[in-house]
């Protein structure tokens, strides 16, 4: 299906949140260019600002843009060509940006996977984009040995995470890790980051071909509406239209200002939001490939960043290290939340603390999904409610429906919330029936993308995020929404945090259950019977948790996120005192 062919007799979207942008805002025009002409347009206009920095060491783009440009060559010499997809599977160093922009050029895709990822979360990857190529950290060699012969990969290029070190740093990172991971053998295949360039590096000119907004450009990840992993093909035209889109709402960032790369490359959140858009905008990325919460206040200290995109937890960590109260945070004007739901309790303490620490700017949320390239809505500077996701970006547009109707429904009515953009996904590659079920052509003639969440839209184009659609739970024919509950138990004064599941119920069908974090100096035994009455005070009765369970700690996905499947099968009891 070809999403972008839907041109005739289409009715006009209502936009409420048009008065937030200028006419010309709301019909953004996306260039007919690729992200390496995007990055390279930096690089011409903004040779001696930096581009990005590892470690300490910092990198201006008219260095950065050559060695792209000498890895394309290098790449094209060693075989792979346009419409190849290479796998690459590192932290945030300086290689992933390289072998990004450089495949970028020539017209390859980047298929970005998480290096933690198991050996058969890595086999399926590989076999199903039939990766040619394979670019990964060397430290993981063991995870790859016992696979990499039962996929179609013609050769594996070995990053190191001191590859771009300062000469000091690398020393001592290297006497570190001594008799620390398994050797790699020598194969014909098998190259070091260095030795696969001093071999295919090459003088002689290339004449690349111009490669356009459509052109795939990178595969991310992601379970969509079912939970089924799947590869999401994104083309140029989301990068480039993601970093017109936040140039616009982030009106003070600019040229020379840089970001705080923590969320990782392989999200794409963190890599349009945090890496291709601060590129395409005369910014500087600093790469983060290990965030340590510990060191937050070092981090601050020493960068100054203008922009800090992260998921709740990470705010958490900010908010517990002891160490942040004497920070001047006046250069960082944009603090953003995504991924997860920032309840209202922390929502107040990082404002408070930003106020107190001279930060300009406040603490907002954003909305989005892989399949729209991470960000759908954002708040920002006065553009902002609190609790809100944001409005859309321009040339976005969101609606919510009944998911069994499909019929729109009015504001402040929670349902599914379906978006239109300019720039979806291509799809899911090679799984035509899913790419249908994710984008449908409702009867006002154009393509929505139905999201799997649940959320509302007031009056002025706010979104409020409610939680995924398979989370809600239906108890005696009643829709009960997790975030709600969620958000009353956390009110308690004795919760610092709370996640609400459905757990099988004989005849109910599904109930609540809810699992608590308590703030330091409370006891299960001293409050649980409190809680119980709060709840009832504040909640319908098909609402109330049949269960109160107290935990030192939620469980975590890989990206951060409370962990809700291990939580729907936990049946232990209260963690001990």
């Amino acid at each position: 299906m070809d999403i972008f062919s839907f041109l005739r007799r289409r009715k006009k979207i209502p936009q409420v949140w048009s008065k937030y942008y200028t006419k010309e805002e709301l019909n953004i025009k996306i260039p007919n260019i690729s992200m390496y002409d995007q990055v390279r347009k930096s690089a011409y206009l903004y040779p001696e600002y930096y581009a990005h920095e590892y470690m300490g060491k910092k990198e201006i783009y008219k260095n950065f843009i050559a060695e792209i440009n000498d890895w394309a060559k290098a790449f094209t010499k060693s075989g792979i060509k346009s419409g190849d997809i290479v796998t690459i599977t590192l932290p945030n160093i300086p290689n992933v940006l390289i072998s990004l922009y450089a495949l970028n050029k020539i017209g390859a895709i980047a298929n970005m996977v998480h290096p933690m990822s198991s050996e058969e979360e890595i086999l399926f990857s590989l076999t199903s984009t039939e990766s040619k190529y394979l670019i990964m950290l060397d430290t993981f060699y063991s995870k790859v040995e016992n696979i990499i012969d039962k996929s179609n990969v013609e050769k594996v290029i070995f990053a190191k995470v001191q590859d771009y070190m300062p000469t000091l740093t690398k020393a001592i990172y290297n006497l570190s890790i001594i008799g620390k991971y398994k050797k790699i053998p020598k194969k014909d295949n098998f190259y070091t980051w260095k030795s696969f360039y001093q071999k295919f590096k090459t003088s002689e000119t290339m004449k690349f071909p111009k490669f356009d907004s459509y052109t795939p450009a990178v595969i991310i990840h992601s379970g969509g509406t079912s939970g089924k992993p799947k590869n999401v093909v994104i083309q140029n035209r989301a990068f480039i239209l993601g970093a017109l889109q936040e140039n616009i709402i982030m009106k003070n960032l600019f040229p020379g200002d840089c970001c705080l790369a923590i969320m990782p490359n392989f999200h794409g959140f963190g890599l349009s939001v945090l890496m291709h858009t601060p590129l395409a905008l005369g910014c500087y990325t600093i790469l983060i490939p290990k965030f340590d919460s510990k060191k937050f206040d070092i981090m601050f200290k020493k960068k100054k960043p203008s922009c800090v995109l992260g998921v709740p937890t990470l705010y958490e960590a900010l908010m517990s290290n002891n160490n942040v109260k004497n920070l001047d945070l006046s250069n960082l004007k944009y603090i953003v939340s995504g991924g997860d739901i920032l309840t209202k309790s922390l929502e107040a303490k990082m404002n408070k603390y930003l106020k107190e620490h001279n930060s300009p700017g406040k603490i907002t949320q954003g909305y989005g999904l892989s399949e729209a390239l991470a960000a759908v809505t954002l708040a920002c500077d006065d553009i902002n409610k609190s609790g809100s996701v944001g409005i859309p970006l321009p040339g976005n547009q969101i609606k919510i429906i009944d998911p069994a109707t499909r019929d729109t429904l009015p504001y402040k009515k929670i349902g599914e919330i379906c978006v239109h953009s300019k720039a979806f996904m291509q799809g899911y590659l090679n799984d035509e029936s899913e790419t249908n079920t994710a984008l449908q052509v409702h009867k006002d003639g154009h393509v929505w993308l139905h999201t799997g969440d649940l959320g509302y839209m007031d009056e002025d184009g706010f979104l409020f995020y409610k939680g995924r659609l398979k989370r809600m739970i239906v108890s005696s024919g009643y829709n009960v929404y997790p975030s709600h509950v969620e958000e009353v138990i956390e009110s308690h004064p004795a919760v610092l945090q709370c996640t609400v599941v459905g757990v099988p119920h004989p005849y109910k069908q599904e109930v609540p259950k809810a699992f608590i974090v308590l703030k330091e100096g409370y006891f299960p035994i001293f409050v649980k019977d409190e809680i119980k009455e709060y709840c009832k005070k504040k909640l319908s009765k098909y609402m109330i948790p049949q269960e109160f369970v107290f935990r030192k700690r939620l469980p975590r996905t890989k990206l951060g996120k409370v962990d809700f499947k291990s939580l729907i099968n936990d049946t232990r009891g209260d963690d001990d005192d």
